[in-house]
């Protein structure tokens, strides 16, 4: 089983850690400006795949968005993209490994087709790569105590009990925390998931906040845990969706289009998004909103 993603790469924080997958390699942005969706011949890059029978998605090794166990693919983003490409007429995914910082750079030098990693949509990473609509979002979710003793249900509670938080170091859960406005004292900074798990099963703090994906997957190998009901936070009065999708090349709009397609008949039929994907932590809480759309995600 692959170790539990570090969020720092996810592009779940703020600040400069949010574009961790921004890495600008010297040669790369000629490859990003090239049309690459046909040849010369003008065959489009979605046929060019099915005469191949495979196309080839990026994995950063990170559970439960997409990694490998045994010689498997498992993992939100490859159950998704192999559900959509057979409905293609692709019957294979073919993976390659990459550093997260990579994973963009190695797409605009043409070494995979498409990153199935459940990278979040920012405008940043907009101006370097295309993204399908979204795939998934990140609500947000409390790990407790088995029994949930203090009662919380989402932070407005926390604030009403005076409970002690957990966050991670760095990440964008410590802001929401502060918007809803529990006071800093009470506010204590984790450096990994685990940790988070730890000082609640210890009693150091009475929950630890975190993308419900991230806790229900946790909670898997903390058993004296429980994770609340999964709520979207408000931040400065907006919703924080946090929301991931594939990534392709630019000059690959078609193919992105096709994707789009066959992603929106999953999104839009609940009962086979959560049939595909609960066993990896998502359920009808993470299914993006109908108007939530890429075009405006990278706006910012």
């Amino acid at each position: 089983m692959a170790e539990f993603p570090n969020l720092s790469r996810r592009g779940f924080l703020n600040g400069s850690a949010a574009v961790g997958g921004l890495l600008v390699v010297p040669g790369l942005l000629t490859a990003c400006s090239k049309t690459d969706s046909g040849s010369a011949t003008g065959e489009g890059a979605l046929d060019k795949l099915r005469k191949q029978g495979f196309v080839r998605v990026a994995y950063a090794n990170e559970a439960p968005y997409g990694y490998l166990e045994g010689k498997d693919l498992k993992g939100e983003a490859p159950t998704l993209h192999r559900e959509i490409f057979k409905a293609l007429g692709v019957d294979e995914l073919k993976p390659t490994l990459s550093e997260w910082d990579g994973l963009i750079p190695g797409l605009q030098a043409g070494k995979y087709d498409v990153v199935s990693a459940g990278m979040a949509i920012t405008p940043e990473r907009c101006g370097n790569a295309i993204f399908s609509e979204p795939e998934f979002i990140s609500p947000t979710a409390l790990m407790v105590r088995k029994g949930n003793p203090k009662k919380i249900t989402d932070l407005a509670s926390a604030k009403e009990a005076g409970i002690t938080v957990g966050v991670m170091s760095g990440a964008v859960e410590g802001s929401y925390a502060k918007g809803a406005g529990i006071p800093e004292d009470r506010i204590k900074t984790l450096q990994k998931p685990q940790d988070g798990a730890d000082a609640v099963k210890g009693g150091r703090i009475d929950a630890f906040l975190l993308t419900g994906i991230s806790l229900r997957w946790l909670a898997k190998t903390n058993p004296d845990t429980e994770v609340t009901e999964a709520f979207v936070p408000e931040l400065d009065g907006k919703k924080q969706f946090s929301p991931g999708g594939a990534v392709f090349r630019k000059g690959n709009e078609d193919l992105r289009n096709s994707f789009n397609r066959e992603l929106k008949k999953i999104v839009s039929d609940r009962s086979r998004y959560v049939q595909l994907l609960e066993p990896f932590g998502f359920g009808e809480t993470e299914i993006p909103p109908a108007d939530l759309k890429t075009a405006d995600l990278c706006k910012g």
